[in-house]
């Protein structure tokens, strides 16, 4: 059982966990760590802005539900994800540059079995687009859809589907070319979050929504969940004091974050949530002022 580091304070933001089922679910990921419960919250953030931002980057894109309902929803006029993996990127790459309907086709005549997804997983991709195809099938059959070297795929599944439990071509399909339309809207870079975090600070009219792996306090779920775990994440914590826009983290509620957080004179909030297993538990908001969500 996971230990509040708030025991006094008031309870979380959300007494209860947002059903995930009632936010649009837009990204065609699986992805451990994914932030679809907190899109309520991220809309109010949004909204309590003087003024519609520019542009939202999310520094750790991933699965990306936040950066795609700033698009979606016109939240910001422009929307930057940046992914250092290259397999993640790939798919952002594919669907955001041209080939959406190339990998949204490529799902709907793929015969998904045991056999067939080992042919696709062990194969080498010629191309951008054919890395993405791998990374969908390779996302869609893992065990909690883990990307990481050594994720098993899943062999019982839900309800004894196996294999095609997370396997819904229709439903994938939809949501990458329905991503496609809002492409415009969406810049995509494959590299590393401390180098945009560095390039834009200047920027009064950027905002930055920032969800690192977490691994602070000696966490280990990070470096099993995503090939690129290791942050320094007092580095990190210094790069965000050091924005002129405003920006949101998220958080594990461990005691070194809520050191860092004290250090560099942040407001810390904890807030509802279930984890992939359905239990509940409470994450850390952490911002410069989080009076917009009293």
């Amino acid at each position: 059982m996971q230990t509040l580091l708030f025991p006094s304070e008031k309870p979380a933001l959300q007494d209860r966990p947002v059903n995930v089922a009632s936010v649009p679910q837009r990204s065609p990921f699986r992805y451990p760590g994914g932030k679809t419960w907190l899109v309520p919250l991220f809309r109010r953030w949004m909204k309590s802005m003087d003024a519609r931002p520019q542009c939202l980057v999310e520094p750790f894109a991933g699965g990306g539900i936040i950066g795609l309902t700033a698009a979606f929803e016109s939240l910001a006029e422009e929307v930057l994800l940046v992914e250092l993996d290259e397999r993640v990127a790939a798919v952002w790459r594919t669907m955001l540059g041209g080939n959406a309907a190339w990998l949204a086709n490529a799902i709907m005549s793929f015969e998904l079995t045991p056999d067939s997804a080992q042919e696709v997983l062990n194969s080498k991709p010629k191309s951008v687009k054919e890395l993405a195809f791998q990374t969908i099938v390779r996302n869609r059959t893992a065990h909690g859809g883990i990307l990481a070297d050594g994720a098993g795929v899943i062999k019982v599944g839900e309800n004894g589907k196996g294999i095609l439990s997370r396997w819904y071509p229709k439903t994938l399909s939809t949501r990458i070319n329905a991503i496609s339309h809002v492409a415009r809207r969406i810049n995509f870079i494959q590299g590393d979050a401390f180098a945009v975090l560095e390039a834009k600070k200047h920027e009064a009219d950027t905002v930055y929504f920032i969800d690192p792996p977490y691994t602070a306090g000696g966490k280990s779920a990070g470096s099993r969940l995503y090939t690129h775990s290791g942050i320094d994440h007092e580095k990190l914590f210094a790069a965000c004091s050091e924005l002129k826009g405003d920006f949101l983290m998220t958080y594990d509620n461990a005691s070194e974050v809520c050191a860092l957080a004290k250090k560099y004179g942040f407001n810390m909030k904890p807030v509802a949530m279930k984890n992939t297993h359905h239990a509940e538990m409470n994450e850390l908001l952490i911002g410069r002022d989080l009076r917009w969500v009293e």
